[in-house]
This record gives structure tokens, sequence and C-alpha cells, in this order.
């Protein structure tokens, strides 16, 4: 697993809330979040597929089926080497399942290395990860974010970071991704931080409402 220092985490949240009231005002309530470290590997990015544009819930439990099914070997030898039929049974859409063993075979192929990714510049890292089928822009900028710990890539159009903010703000509505997205370019080069500020205010937010009686 890859994450930045504590430091810089700690720096960059104090220098964030000296530009933005609204990061500000998550720091002032849970502190320095939690870096959601993750490890950099075809795992990561095959649940990242999964958890695609469903909800939390949902996809946890159909990862829990796929995690089952592989004998917790989620590695791109045994996508590869696996009925398609039997993720599509865990609830995988063909798509993802599609996108699975489209990342399966870069890896294997080594279109896809994780040590050169880990190693090069960000903006060249992004490119090779955009470059497989199946890894979206959300998907690459959660990678390097996470498994990689670059403090600056972030999760275009990620709903959650959006709403975090549309609530901390007390806005009427929620921006657009376009909008976020440039908004959140007065973050840089802390956008990732940001992110995690704004996670970690809202399940913060979601934790206190379900300890309420």
């Amino acid at each position: 697993m890859s994450a930045p220092e504590p430091a810089i985490i700690s720096a960059a949240c104090r220098e964030l809330a000296g530009r933005d009231e609204v990061l500000a005002r998550a720091y002032a309530e849970i502190g320095v979040p939690v870096w959601r470290a993750t490890d950099a590997n075809y795992e990561t990015l095959a649940r990242a597929v999964a958890y695609q544009l469903i909800s939390t819930i949902a996809a946890a439990a159909i990862w829990a089926r796929v995690l089952t099914f592989l004998g917790n070997d989620v590695s791109a030898q045994k996508v590869l080497a696996v009925d398609e039929a039997g993720l599509r049974d865990c609830g995988m859409s063909r798509p993802k399942v599609a996108h699975m063993r489209s990342i399966a075979a870069a890896v294997t192929s080594g279109a896809l290395c994780f040590e050169r990714v880990q190693t090069c510049d960000p903006d060249t890292a992004r490119k090779e990860l955009l470059s497989v089928k199946g890894i979206g822009p959300w998907t690459a900028d959660l990678f390097l974010m996470n498994a990689v710990g670059h403090v600056d890539a972030f999760p275009i159009g990620d709903v959650g970071v959006m709403q975090a903010y549309k609530q901390l703000s007390k806005a009427e509505t929620r921006h657009s991704a376009k909008d976020f997205t440039a908004l959140a370019e007065h973050w840089r080069p802390f956008r990732g931080v940001a992110a995690h500020l704004l996670w970690g205010w809202l399940n913060a937010q979601r934790g206190a409402q379900t300890e309420t009686p």
C-alpha cells in the first residue's frame, strides 16, 4: 500500500483550509483524514470496476460474491481463466466483466505495468492507465491517488466528494462535474487531499446519523 507521509497530508490540510472556507469547515470538524491506501495491483482496479455507477452497498455485495467465486484470488490470470458467466452470476454486468478481462489482458501482456505506473511521473502514469480499455478517468485517478499515493490525483465526478462539498457549503444544488472540476483547480497541488477531507467529513456525518437514536 502507498500513502503520502502523514506530515505531508497534515501540511496540505492546513494549506487547503487557508484557501477554501468549505474545506476549512471539514478540517475543523474531522482533522487530518485517513488516507484510503490500497495496493497497486490488478485486484484494486477490478474492484474499482465493480463499484462503478452503483451504490456502495450493492457493490459491496457483488464484490463479496466475486471474491467467493474466485477463491479470493483476484489476479489477472485467474480472471482470464474463469468462465465469464460465473462472474456475471455474481452480479457483474457484461460490460464490467469485459472491462475486468480487458484490464487483465493488459496486465498479463505487460501493456499495463504497475511498477512503471508507480515510478513514472503522474501524467505519464495516467496516460498508461487510460490507454487500457475499461479504465476511465475516475478509475485512473482513484488508482493514482489511493494505490500510488499522488496527493494531487483527483477523482473527477465523484458523487461523494461533490455531495460533501454541497452539504458543507449549504448550497441548494450540487455542482455539475464540469463546474466542480474547475473549482478543484484552486486546490492544486493537493486535490487528492481535498477529496479525502470531503470523504472523511461525509463519512463522519453518516456515522453520526447511524448512531443517533
